[in-house]
């Protein structure tokens, strides 16, 4: 882990106004990215509800970073192809580049020139699942250089691939952003045959992971300091019994499960299945394809019930993080999505349910190893980047769940109080000392951050235009 300070590795457009108060931090118009005028209407509507001038100031330099710095638009064959790294990696994750346009999706309707980005980044994900469905990161082309961490690993490593970690919410998160942009905008140009063609392989790759005929194709290994970046046994992962879950070899965070049956991302991939069951029906007439997402679904979900919690006597039944179908299972959180605090965001539950506010309440306490309390902040890590680093994304979720007005007011002060005055969201901080950071250009965290204002100002615009 490298901590940076104010004082390095900020990108110039961040840090050329460092000592500059509340002056807006986006690069200069013309070095933009890209442009929606959707967005820039967006941002002077809500600006105009923000009382606090540094939470205004933080949304006009958060919400837009993702277009404004980590866009690239072309064409293949003629038609729209976005590419979207996620800001100091210069490689298109299939989870971040998802989360990070999300925000923009309600705008789209209305905006032509977003409809062709999300077309674009719709059809490159096919074009990137239909590569490798257990790839988590792409490049730009097959000519461009893999990612140096990841040159020797044990893994098939196609050209274009950038990574090979399996993770389960890749393949979700493109459900996802298809499904919310179809409801969004009645856009169905997306959704040709070659979507259908890699959907087909998402449904076919949760099956193998489900391991009920052996392990299946995958194994990766790569030769690493720490444990969380390789697998053991041959590159399998650690045993788990076919129970009728879907093994995922690494989180979200990019570091290796310790029990196969990683619950968030299971109880994501059932909300996932549900919506594309709906998208098959309706975009590509392929009913067995939506009959075979119902029927996994329900299968994942009941084992799910059966296997994927935990009895706490001190908070009831809770759902647990990993287990491996033996009876062993580990309660913890990552700050990371999806985890347990976001399944409420995600769509997995009602943000009322009984059994998601048993576990909220649970990950947000000390029976949460990952849950840190500072001089600074209190709010969940990860083993990522190591003890005692609080994710901002944590917080960010933490107000996004929460229905209690006095909560969301301490979230807000506490990302007020610990962006280091770059007036950007980072990676993570130290619990105690906001200048000791991890990656000052981290855009999905950005883009977090303006979804939680954006929501704010319709839901609750008190909070926001009180001083």
């Amino acid at each position: 882990m490298t901590l940076c300070t104010l004082a390095a590795s900020v990108p110039a457009w961040a840090y050329a106004s460092a000592t500059g108060g509340f002056t807006s931090r986006r690069p200069p118009a013309s070095s933009r990215r890209f442009s929606s005028q959707a967005v820039e209407e967006t941002i002077v509507r809500v600006k105009a509800q923000i009382a606090d001038p540094e939470l205004a100031w933080l949304f006009e330099n958060c919400y837009p970073n993702t277009l404004d710095t980590t866009v690239q638009i072309g064409t293949v064959d003629g038609r729209p192809d976005t590419f979207v790294i996620t800001g100091d990696i210069d490689a298109m994750w299939l989870r971040d580049s998802s989360c990070q346009v999300w925000p923009y999706v309600p705008l789209a309707k209305n905006d032509a020139a977003l409809q062709r980005l999300f077309r674009g980044l719709i059809a490159r994900h096919s074009r990137c699942i239909r590569l490798d469905p257990y790839a988590n990161a792409f490049l730009p082309d097959a000519k461009s250089k893999p990612l140096s961490w990841a040159v020797h690993d044990r893994t098939r490593m196609l050209p274009g691939v950038a990574e090979g970690k399996w993770e389960v919410d890749s393949l979700c998160y493109c459900i996802r952003l298809g499904h919310g942009y179809l409801r969004a905008t009645g856009d169905v140009e997306p959704f040709n045959g070659d979507w259908a063609r890699a959907m087909r392989l998402v449904v076919t790759t949760f099956r193998e992971q489900q391991r009920k005929n052996g392990p299946g194709p995958y194994q990766f290994q790569r030769a690493a300091e720490t444990p969380y970046d390789t697998l053991p046994l041959d590159g399998y992962g650690n045993p788990a019994r076919p129970i009728g879950m879907i093994y995922s070899m690494f989180r979200p965070s990019d570091d290796a499960c310790l029990y196969p049956l990683f619950v968030p991302a299971n109880l994501f991939a059932v909300t996932s299945l549900r919506q594309l069951a709906e998208m098959a029906s309706v975009v590509v007439s392929d009913n067995a394809l939506a009959q075979d997402c119902k029927a996994l679904a329900d299968e994942v979900e009941s084992a799910l019930s059966h296997y994927g919690r935990i009895r706490d006597a001190e908070h009831g039944d809770v759902w647990a993080y990993e287990v491996d179908g033996y009876g062993n299972q580990l309660f913890m959180d990552d700050a990371n999505l999806p985890g347990l605090l976001g399944l409420a965001y995600l769509g997995c539950c009602a943000q009322d349910d009984p059994l998601y506010r048993r576990t909220r309440a649970r990950v947000l306490s000390d029976a949460n190893p990952y849950f840190f309390k500072g001089a600074a902040a209190e709010g969940i890590g990860g083993p990522h980047v190591g003890l005692n680093m609080i994710w901002p994304m944590s917080i960010i979720m933490r107000a996004l769940t929460s229905s209690d007005d006095d909560e969301i007011r301490q979230c807000l002060r506490l990302i007020k109080t610990t962006h280091a005055g770059t007036g950007f969201m980072h990676e993570a901080f130290n619990k105690d000392d906001p200048k000791q950071f991890t990656r000052p250009w981290f855009a999905w965290a950005n883009s977090l951050f303006g979804e939680l204002i954006l929501k704010l100002s319709q839901e609750r615009p008190t909070l926001l235009s009180a001083a």
